[in-house]
């Protein structure tokens, strides 16, 4: 397995964040997605403005998978999100988890999935959950590995194609 570093994304890094969410994202969904609906969501989605949102609120947190100096791979988590329990239970979301296409292969999705993790656990949560598109076989795949089960569906809009996002969760307790 290569050497990676796993540091927490300061404001300052907003250019190189937005970097990697868009190349990852891309390299992931452009094959099976429309141009213009790719164009749309990059644009709307992981615009500088809308970036800096998410970075600067609180309730979140970004980090960067580091390998000899390059970054890798990415992991968004959300500490309070649209609750998925009736009973308000605290539970940590992974929002996105995107390594590279040259960096897949080596782990580095799977140290960024025991940081979320780990984040949960530091934070109290009783499971993390995550939505992932019902055509990300390979995700999918790997999230059933890590002990994650099915619980629901949900919408996910990308450009203007209403598309379906699988929820799992993993009970920490």
């Amino acid at each position: 397995m290569v050497n990676v570093e796993i540091k927490k994304v300061e404001a300052t890094e907003l250019i190189a964040l937005q970097s990697i969410s868009r190349q990852t994202f891309e390299e992931a969904f452009s094959a099976d997605n429309s141009n213009e609906d790719m164009e749309l969501y990059l644009r709307e989605s992981l615009s500088l403005e809308q970036l800096k949102m998410e970075i600067d609120n609180q309730q979140s947190a970004f980090y960067f998978a580091i390998v000899t100096g390059e970054i890798a791979a990415y992991l968004k988590v959300n500490y309070q999100s649209e609750s998925i329990d009736q009973n308000e239970i605290k539970s940590l979301e992974i929002e996105r988890v995107y390594v590279l296409k040259k960096f897949q292969r080596q782990k580095i999705g799977q140290l960024l999935f025991n940081k979320a993790i780990e984040l949960a656990k530091e934070y109290g949560s009783e499971y993390i959950w995550l939505g992932v598109w019902e055509r990300n076989y390979n995700a999918i795949a790997f999230y059933e590995k890590n002990g994650m089960r099915t619980f629901g569906r949900k919408v996910f809009r990308l450009g203007n194609d209403d598309q379906t996002d699988i929820m799992m969760k993993l009970d920490l307790h």
